[in-house]
């Protein structure tokens, strides 16, 4: 059919009419959305894609909050397919104040995290070096090295009386005895690695006739002159120095003068002086008396600096039926029965005198028959006579034993050996 002419134009005003305003919001987006991406362009040039579509969502966000306020008709052609596009405002406040915020939010996250690239090293930061802990290193140094010189000096000392040449020559010469001759070394390493002490040692060899005791002595005497002069070396025999028909009050004076003058010097030339007092039994009290004055710790320096081996027969009773007792039991070769010992002889002595309190007592046990043949065995080398062992085995059945299960103890040790072979 043919339209009428009337009404063309009639339709043309109406579409003319609606399209207008859709080519102006058109080119009003056209020109919000260019101004937008310029102005993004300057303001945030080294951010990351994610920090850019952020920012865009926000500024999206408060554009469709802004158009909600306007008239109805706005907000039909913001509903109507045009929900994607946003007007322009001059109002650029709060846009500003969204895209500070993103930033201070990305720099505090930026702050928290250490990033360190892939191909640098990394180093931890430089520690304060303090002056007080270099001063406890040195410090720790200085006495490290002073302990290290007081041991070499120590060493030096122990070398000067060779203690280890006396051990040997010891465990060879004194037969059955070695548990007193390990506790007589050891007292003297103790005492002789250092020149300054508090008190004087005293050893007291106690035991029945013949264990050797006085061979001990005689042993100590020859080492100790050997490593020093003879001068500080001082063998005193009761008997012989003291006999019966000399007044006790004499024998004390010679004794006192004997060993302060002998002190005196040992101590200009700093050596330790050694006393042997055999049959110490026999002494008057007078002389124990005077003996105990010199034991005291409250001297001068040079009667605290000096040995004395008290010798006698004293409490050879009580070690002789100890011994018979336990000869069965191995109690003889451990520590508890040496502590036991000494607990039953200690009573014994210091009822005697009260000078046995300062001395370190040390028990000598009765000598079984392999030890009296290896006794007549020593004393025949020393005469040059030819040892047959059957020879000696009938000398020694001469002597008379302490039988105690399956084991025999001399009743008299080593004492007739050299009786017994000068009749050879």
């Amino acid at each position: 059919e043919e339209v009428p002419d009337a009404v063309i134009p009639a339709a043309s005003k109406k579409i003319t009419s609606i399209s207008s305003p859709l080519r102006a919001i058109v080119r009003l987006r056209r020109r919000y959305r260019g101004l937008k991406k310029s102005r993004l362009h300057l303001e945030l040039p080294r951010e990351k894609p994610a920090e850019f579509v952020h920012t865009r969502l926000l500024q999206r966000q408060l554009s469709l909050n802004r158009t909600s306020l306007y008239s109805p008709s706005m907000s039909f052609f913001n509903q109507s397919g045009f929900e994607s596009s946003q007007y322009f405002t001059f109002d650029t406040s709060v846009e500003h104040y969204s895209v500070k915020k993103c930033r201070r939010k990305k720099s505090r996250r930026k702050s928290r995290m250490v990033l360190y690239p892939d191909k640098t090293k990394k180093y931890l930061p430089a520690e304060e070096k303090s002056k007080a802990k270099r001063c406890l290193l040195l410090l720790i140094a200085i006495i490290f090295f002073q302990i290290l010189n007081a041991i070499e000096n120590l060493d030096d000392n122990l070398q000067k009386y060779d203690l280890d040449g006396l051990e040997k020559t010891m465990h060879r010469e004194v037969f059955g005895q070695k548990v007193a001759v390990e506790s007589i070394v050891e007292l003297l390493k103790d005492y002789l690695a250092t020149h300054i002490h508090n008190k004087p040692l005293v050893i007291s060899l106690n035991g029945p006739t013949g264990v050797g005791k006085s061979h001990v002595g005689w042993v100590l005497a020859k080492h100790f002159r050997s490593v020093m002069d003879n001068d500080f070396v001082l063998q005193y025999f009761v008997m012989h120095h003291c006999p019966s028909g000399v007044a006790p009050l004499t024998c004390e004076i010679d004794l006192a003068k004997k060993i302060s003058d002998m002190v005196t010097r040992a101590e200009i030339e700093e050596k330790t002086p050694l006393f042997i007092l055999d049959e110490v039994e026999l002494m008057s009290p007078i002389l124990l008396d005077t003996l105990s004055r010199f034991f005291e710790p409250n001297q001068t320096n040079e009667f605290l600096n000096a040995i004395y081996i008290l010798i006698s027969n004293l409490g050879g009773a009580e070690i002789t039926k100890f011994v018979i007792q336990n000869a069965s039991t191995e109690l003889l070769h451990q520590q508890r029965g040496a502590e036991e010992l000494l607990s039953i002889i200690q009573p014994v002595l210091v009822s005697v005198h009260p000078l046995w309190k300062a001395a370190d007592i040390i028990p000598f046990v009765l000598l079984e028959k392999s030890h009296v043949i290896n006794c007549f065995l020593e004393q025949m080398r020393r005469e040059g006579l030819y040892p047959d062992q059957k020879h000696i085995e009938n000398l020694a059945n001469q002597l008379s034993y302490y039988t105690a299960g399956d084991k025999q103890y001399s009743s008299m040790g080593c004492k007739q050996v050299v009786a017994k072979v000068n009749l050879l």
